[in-house]
């Protein structure tokens, strides 16, 4: 007799883009408060998870994962261990994550192989938390893995894991341009905070507490790109461009070639491009591929963490 195959789950869960961000002031333990419009686009990680005795991952997809940890420090093996130890699931498993979504560039695909494991892992082991069992232990995970568990388009407020819902319709075209530029997060937070020092005079006191403006929230309401670009902000970008100037010279070739308007993604290196069809993200994917910028084309909002395939 041929022994019975390992039954195995793939889950796939999307990247995100920043449409806006707030910072807070630096609270005195090192951290910020945050306000920001999360949109999951069209770039998926899928992360297939088999029956073993051990925790182990590894990579395949068209994204270079080389430089990536696959021992503990792996946010999906963190994942799988937080929920085999908070259920008392006494097995392990491997874990195939195809990814799809950049590499630290602000789109936490990361938290994204999280929220996927979370998922894959609840089907596979049949412990039964379900998405609302689940929420929890992905805000244990990261400030951005219960984002990638919703999806859609949600507020983030605290931490930026403090999510709402937020009413959204029709859908938003990005073209991502791409960098290889390494940004830290850290060193970014730190540039603004150090940007805010040195300007405190013109900028005036900021704020402990931060909310999303209203004008972003009334333009995914209705679904028009226009209005989101003029309403897109980023408190990081000031920073990310003062550590990488040459972001700058990206974001003005995108917006004086179809895009209504450009971000920095996070803490970037990413820029988000809003344009207004499908047609103009190619176009403008085109202009940025002859000047050899590598870009990927999404869509928003798309849903969560969901079951692909299991059996």
């Amino acid at each position: 007799m041929s022994p019975i195959p390992k039954r195995t789950v793939t889950v796939r869960a999307p990247g995100k883009i920043n449409v806006f961000f707030r910072v807070g002031a630096l609270q005195d333990d090192g951290y910020h408060d945050v306000a920001s419009l999360y949109q999951a686009v069209s770039l998926f990680e899928e992360v297939t998870a088999t029956p073993a005795d051990e925790f182990s991952v590894r990579f395949t997809g068209p994204i270079d994962s080389t430089g990536l940890s696959t021992d503990a420090s792996n946010l999906a093996i963190a994942a799988a261990k937080l929920l085999a130890t908070r259920t008392g699931y006494t097995g392990g498993v491997a874990l195939t994550i195809l990814k799809r979504v950049p590499i630290a560039g602000g789109m936490g695909g990361g938290s994204a192989d999280a929220a996927a494991t979370l998922v894959a892992c609840d089907e596979l082991w049949g412990t039964g938390l379900g998405r609302s069992g689940l929420l929890p232990l992905a805000a244990e995970l990261g400030a951005d893995v219960p984002f990638a568990l919703e999806g859609g388009t949600a507020v983030g407020t605290g931490r930026g894991d403090e999510l709402s819902p937020a009413l959204a319709k029709g859908a938003f075209h990005w073209v991502l341009a791409l960098s290889d530029l390494g940004l830290s997060t850290p060193q970014v937070y730190g540039t603004l905070d150090q940007h805010r020092d040195t300007h405190a005079r013109d900028l005036g006191p900021q704020p402990d507490l931060v909310k999303v403006d209203t004008a972003v929230l009334q333009a995914v309401r209705i679904g028009d790109a226009g209005s989101l670009a003029e309403a897109m902000h980023n408190d990081l970008q000031v920073a990310a461009l003062k550590l990488a100037p040459e972001l700058t010279e990206l974001l003005e070739l995108g917006e004086s070639r179809g895009a209504l308007a450009g971000i920095v993604s996070g803490s970037g290196p990413t820029i988000a491009f809003l344009v207004d069809s499908a047609q103009a993200a190619a176009e403008l994917r085109g202009v940025l591929s002859r000047r050899d910028i590598r870009s990927l084309i999404a869509t928003g909002p798309v849903p969560g963490a969901r079951v692909l395939d299991a059996h």
